[in-house]
């Protein structure tokens, strides 16, 4: 559920951003990732039509739930290995279910845990090995990576079949699994599917498998890899900060 602002901005300001921005500050204090929007996009219309055009690019403030998680005080989330952070070298994957009026569609993922980016993705009707290894297939054309990808997953069965394996081996990559009933290790893609509810799925309902494939297609593609601004990327979006790094790498 999207938290809705009510905000009076004095006319002499509404198209000066900066006096709007001071109009705007206390609730940019709480809401940084808005407060870095407005400081990269110089938006000139008013702090009124600014929050609007926000709100349709899905750019919502989401007000979410406390969430109340047990852990053991001897269970630390185990580290990733040295230099996981590194484009094209670790993936995190995972399965999630879409719910219509039609039945379940479920969606598996590849993240790439250096840009947070999405790069293979599938969607099916079904939880066969078949839905698991498309998504790969479109990571790997899209990445096009060299022999050595680490390719972390929980231990679903999909993930532990024997053509998933060896799809696997045939590219060149490295399989990791976490241990049985852990979350923490994946870490990463459950964040994804958290902000998919959160943005995406809590707020429609599709009456047809088709009608949530489009929907989903366009927010992966067309919002969350592109647009979707992340604090552990210094408030950029995947694909941005892969432009970032990728002009500095060409310089260095």
């Amino acid at each position: 559920m999207g938290l809705l602002i009510n905000v009076v901005v004095h006319p002499a300001n509404i198209a000066d951003r900066d006096g709007a921005m001071l109009v705007f500050g206390g609730v940019a204090d709480r809401f940084p990732r808005l407060k870095q929007v407005w400081a990269d996009g110089g938006y000139q219309g008013g702090l009124r039509a600014w929050l609007g055009e926000q709100f349709r690019m899905r750019l919502a403030i989401v007000k979410k739930p406390p969430r109340w998680v047990w852990v053991p005080a001897d269970v630390e989330p185990p580290p990733y290995p040295k230099g996981f952070q590194v484009l094209k070298r670790r993936w995190v994957v995972d399965i999630t279910y879409v719910p219509t009026w039609m039945g379940f569609l479920y969606l598996a993922v590849v993240l790439d845990v250096y840009s947070r980016r999405i790069v293979g993705w599938a969607m099916a009707d079904h939880l066969r090995s078949e839905l698991v290894i498309e998504a790969v297939e479109m990571a790997l054309w899209r990445r096009r990576p060299s022999e050595g990808v680490i390719h972390h997953s929980d231990q679903g069965s999909q993930y532990t079949s024997l053509a998933f394996g060896r799809r696997l081996r045939e590219a060149g990559m490295m399989a990791s699994m976490g241990s049985r009933g852990d979350c923490f290790d994946n870490a990463m893609a459950e964040s994804f599917f958290a902000t998919l509810e959160c943005e995406l799925l809590a707020r429609q309902r599709f009456p047809t498998r088709n009608a949530a494939r489009l929907a989903l297609f366009d927010y992966i593609e067309g919002f969350y890899n592109s647009h979707r601004r992340h604090s552990a990327l210094d408030y950029l979006s995947p694909a941005a900060y892969e432009r970032r790094w990728t002009i500095l790498d060409r310089v260095a």
